[in-house]
Parts: structure tokens; sequence; C-alpha cells
């Protein structure tokens, strides 16, 4: 089941039938806002439509890929320790993007237009209310990453698997990041890349959906209870200690990721002992 084939019909039906689900989403969400329901909740509620859709355009698929889905979420593949590794990886990536937008700040290269802006750093947190914070969680840290993953790691890079390892977490990395906002391109493609190689080197999605799960939820409570303004004046740049001690950040999670990933592979290697290393 490692080396189930993937055609080229069932790829390209698999993804045009995403595209299909996400435009669909979008008119949706466009027509909630339109409606008078707020930006970010219609969002959410709008992805609802999406697996759906899925379900009912690659119905015929279903059946004969049972098999092949199951066994990417197989129970022997899911320890304890793959789960945990996962997790910090995730919560890595999260600390690498913080990292990042702090030294981007510090050094000028992120700098607001806005004259009336909030000089800060000015921090707060506070929740909206349950219900849109669950529905946000439900959707990004559950929908959307078992979609994405399904997508990218288990078909198009499985599909591209017989190219080789790196080429199809490349392509794969590269359709994930996609299908994100245009700004976040770069930081997407990354964490694609990261999640590409546990799939391949753990042969079950387990992994790549734990860690995926973990930074959008972490994102669900940056951008539902955490609010940070932050917008140095521009004589006051370039600002040192925050820039460096953020470069430092980032080349410390480098450091435990790859550390990590090579954990990871050692735990799928005790579990399977065919499973790739690093």
């Amino acid at each position: 089941m490692a080396d189930h084939r993937i055609s080229r019909t069932t790829l390209a039906a698999i993804l045009v039938a995403t595209i299909a689900a996400l435009v669909a989403r979008s008119w949706l969400q466009i027509e909630l806002v339109q409606g008078g329901m707020q930006q970010m909740l219609a969002e959410d509620a709008s992805y609802l439509v999406v697996p759906p859709i899925l379900l009912l355009l690659l119905f015929p698929l279903w059946r004969s890929e049972k098999a092949f889905l199951k066994f990417q979420f197989r129970r022997q593949a899911l320890t304890w320790r793959i789960a945990v590794t996962a997790i910090a990886i995730g919560v890595l990536i999260q600390l690498m993007w913080w990292s990042q937008l702090i030294t981007c700040v510090s050094f000028g290269i992120y700098v607001s237009t806005d004259p009336d802006a909030i000089v800060g750093p000015a921090i707060s947190f506070r929740c909206a209310s349950p219900a849109v914070v669950f529905l946000g969680f439900f959707v990004t840290a559950f929908l959307v990453p078992l979609v994405e993953e399904i997508t990218n790691r288990g078909y198009v890079q499985t599909a591209l698997q017989k190219h080789g390892a790196t080429l199809a977490v490349l392509v794969s990395a590269t359709i994930f990041a996609i299908f994100h906002t245009l700004s976040s391109w770069p930081f997407a493609f990354f964490a694609g890349l990261l999640l590409g190689v546990q799939y391949w080197s753990t042969r079950s999605l387990w992994s790549s959906f734990i860690s995926h799960a973990t930074v959008n939820g972490l994102v669900q409570i940056d951008l539902r209870c955490l609010s940070v303004f932050w917008n140095p004046r521009l004589e006051n740049i370039p600002i040192l200690l925050p820039g460096l001690s953020s470069i430092f950040v980032f080349v410390c999670c480098t450091i435990a990721l790859l550390a990590l990933l090579g954990k990871m592979a050692a735990d799928a290697r005790a579990i399977r002992p065919d499973s790739p290393g690093l």
C-alpha cells in the first residue's frame, strides 16, 4: 500500500474538484459578508461546504481509494512519540513565523504606511465569543488540515513519488503554497516542505496532519484572541535587541526542527523497518 499508484486521471480529478470546492467556498464567503456577516466568521462558515462538495464530486473515486485512505490513517502508524514530535514541530514552525516577523519589523523590512498606526508594542489578549472560537478551531485546525493533507501529501506527493522523493516533496509544497494567499506563499512553501518530509519519512498522514493542525490552531489563537501592535518609527530602525534575538530564536528552531525530523524518521523506522531515513 505504501507503493500505491495514483493515475494522472485520479490526481487531475482531485485537484479540479478541490479548486471547484474552493471557488464555491469563495463565492459563499462573499455572499455571507455582503449579507452582514463578519469577515473572519464568514471565512470559517463558508469552508463548511468544502468537504461535502469534495465528497459529492469525487464520490466515484472514494470506493476505489478507500483502502489507500484507510492506510494513510492506520492506527499502528500513530504512536505517542510521533504525536508529541509532530506537535512540537508545529509549535516550532509557528515560532519561526513569529521570529521572522519580529526580525522583519526590527530591521524595517515590514513597515506600516499608516501614519496613525499604533507605535507600541501594545499587546492584549481577549478572545471572541466561544461559538466563534470553536468554529474557527474546528474549521482551521481540523477540516483544513484534513483536506489539505489528503490532497497535497496523500495524493499529489504520492503520485509523484515514482519520480523521486525530492521532486514529490517540492511539487506538493508548491501546490500547497499556491492554495494560500499570495502574501503567505514563502512561509506556506517552507511549511509544505516540512510536512512533506514528515509524510515521506513516516509513510502516514498522521504526523503531517497533527503538525498542520497544531500550526493552524496556534494561528487561530493569534487571530481570535491575541492582538499585537508594533509599528516602530523609521528613525528608531534598526532595533537590534529584538531583531538579533529573533534571529537567534529562528536559528535555534531550525536546529530543533532538523533534530525532531530525524527523531521522527527513527521512530517511524522502529514501527515500519522499510520506512526511509532522512
